[in-house]
């Protein structure tokens, strides 16, 4: 049963996971899978059809940028999410092993008290 109960936490889990987490490297995190950061556009005002051509340039670029942002905001909240979920576990284990060997030393001291 606790098998059982342990593969089922195990695949919920898993299907909670992002596939591609971001990464941290020297300090700096970049997301995983938000894609290239879009390059913003050159602005040309040589003439009127440029200068048009260079609007649509920009409005192109800043939906992109905002797709990309909204992204990349998920994905590091996710990552948040993630680390504290695994530094709250890992306390949490680190405060049952203490607590289970302070148990265990006090009953031992208070069988020792009595021999």
């Amino acid at each position: 049963m606790k098998t059982l109960l342990f593969i089922t936490m195990v695949l919920m889990l898993i299907s909670v996971v992002p596939a591609q987490a971001g990464s941290l490297s020297k300090g700096q995190w970049t997301a995983g899978s938000c894609g290239s950061k879009p390059e913003a556009p050159n602005i040309d005002g040589s003439n009127i059809e440029a200068y048009n051509l260079s609007v649509t340039a920009i409005n192109d670029w800043q939906q992109q940028s905002k797709t990309y942002f909204e992204c990349m905001v998920k994905e590091a909240n996710t990552d948040n999410q993630l680390i504290s979920d695994t530094v709250n576990k890992e306390q949490d284990s680190y405060r049952e092993k203490v607590d289970k060997i302070i148990t265990e030393i006090n009953a031992m001291g208070d069988a020792l008290k009595q021999k």
